[in-house]
């Protein structure tokens, strides 16, 4: 079987219509699944650095199925071990099965003069974009904050894949990984789904939601304003005494509907709506909100890495909008008493304390101390959770009360 058929399809979707990896990889046959979600995470990690293999060795720019081909064909040889012949083989194979033979030539002859010893990687700006895939933009943001730290911010990469148990680990306590600050929460390299996954016995939640929701206190009705795909309302619904899960899209109110049937939690009540709109019926309704609101995800890139592909600095003070909004909006529902938690998987401090400072530049609220037993950094108005010390992920979390 051609090595680069169905990851070549996946990465198809990715480049050329913006589709989600995870969502691309969806529909795969279980049968070469392991072998293309490595192709297809390896590439899409490497991207920066792939691209300037192929910049260095062709005279001109490959159109987008044939760069495909070729940065799927390195990454097999130079991280994989595939012997070049067969890299080769298939990568021209590949080609013109695509309908796109009069490049197969063009194919064989880069990847056989192909030399990664020739391959310089610039210093500077440009060097650090090409090895660690992130925008231009977000490296000269983390580097003016968190200065001598950026590279290690930037460079990152995930630990593995956060699994949180609802029982006994059973046998799978036998399986290497790493413990993490939070109890059943257990970070693993290799870990396959099985019966216990649609049991409810355990879920894949990362350390950085299960660290958010450890920051929201017990209360008896909480709203989770953005709340899909369920994860954060499941396990706080083992806190508090009701959640209401609020989406604005009705097919991921589906998803929350679904979590909750498959980790058995009853109270919560997944509901369709805009966070950012107010709603009479729930104002001052409830004790704690929390507002996980939409941003960049730069915090996640090494968990994501078609993400740099659709982020655009351009996107950013939309988005900066429409966080503030939310925050605005869901201070509403809070009670006299009540908690109000602002969250965000960014880096960027534009997306979280700078959203906290607008809105508190409004009046009538005040930051509120909190803590966290994952390695964090405090900042003016909250926590700051970065990739180099939290496991490989970036988020944040502030907490408010009304004056």
């Amino acid at each position: 079987m051609n090595l680069f058929v169905e990851p070549y399809e996946v990465l198809f979707k990715v480049y050329s219509e913006g589709a989600h990896l995870k969502i691309a990889l969806g529909d795969l046959p279980s049968g070469e699944h392991g072998r293309t979600v490595r192709i297809s995470y390896g590439v899409l990690e490497n991207d920066g650095y792939l691209g300037l293999c192929i910049r260095t060795f062709a005279e001109k720019q490959p159109k987008l199925p044939v760069r495909i081909v070729l940065k799927m064909a390195l990454y097999a040889m130079l991280f994989l071990n595939i012997p070049r012949y067969a890299a080769v083989d298939d990568a021209v194979a590949l080609v013109k099965s695509l309908g796109k033979g009069g490049a197969a030539g063009f194919v064989n002859a880069f990847l056989r003069r192909f030399d990664e010893t020739k391959v310089r990687i610039p210093e500077g700006i440009e060097g650090l974009a090409i090895r660690s895939n992130f925008p231009r933009f977000a490296i000269e943001e983390v580097k003016e904050a968190y200065k001598g730290r950026a590279e290690q911010i930037l460079l990152a990469k995930s630990h593995g894949v956060s699994v949180r148990f609802t029982s006994d680990m059973g046998a799978m306590n036998a399986l290497p990984h790493e413990d993490t600050p939070f109890e059943n929460v257990k970070i693993f390299k290799n870990f396959t789904r099985e019966e216990g996954f649609f049991s409810g016995n355990y879920t894949f939640q990362s350390v950085g939601s299960v660290a958010v929701c450890a920051a929201v206190e017990p209360c008896k009705s909480l709203l989770d304003a953005c709340a899909a795909p369920g994860g954060k309302s499941v396990l706080l619904s083992e806190r508090c005494g009701q959640v209401t899960a609020c989406e604005l899209h009705p097919h991921r109110v589906k998803l929350i509907e679904a979590y909750c049937a498959r980790m058995k939690r009853q109270n919560v009540t997944p509901v369709q709506g805009d966070a950012s709109v107010f709603n009479p019926a729930w104002e001052k309704k409830f004790d704690g909100v929390l507002c996980d609101v939409p941003c960049s995800g730069l915090g996640t890139v090494s968990e994501n890495p078609d993400l740099p592909l659709r982020c655009r600095e351009e996107n950013l003070p939309e988005l900066n909008r429409l966080q503030g909004a939310i925050l605005k909006n869901c201070s509403r529902y809070v009670r006299e008493g009540g908690a109000l938690y602002y969250a965000t998987c960014s880096i960027l401090p534009r997306e979280n304390d700078g959203v906290v400072k607008s809105f508190l530049g409004g009046g009538g609220w005040k930051t509120v101390p909190i803590t966290s037993p994952l390695a964090h950094d405090k900042t003016e108005c909250g926590l700051q959770f970065l990739p180099d010390t939290a496991f490989g992920a970036g988020f944040y979390i502030s907490k408010l009360q009304r004056l």
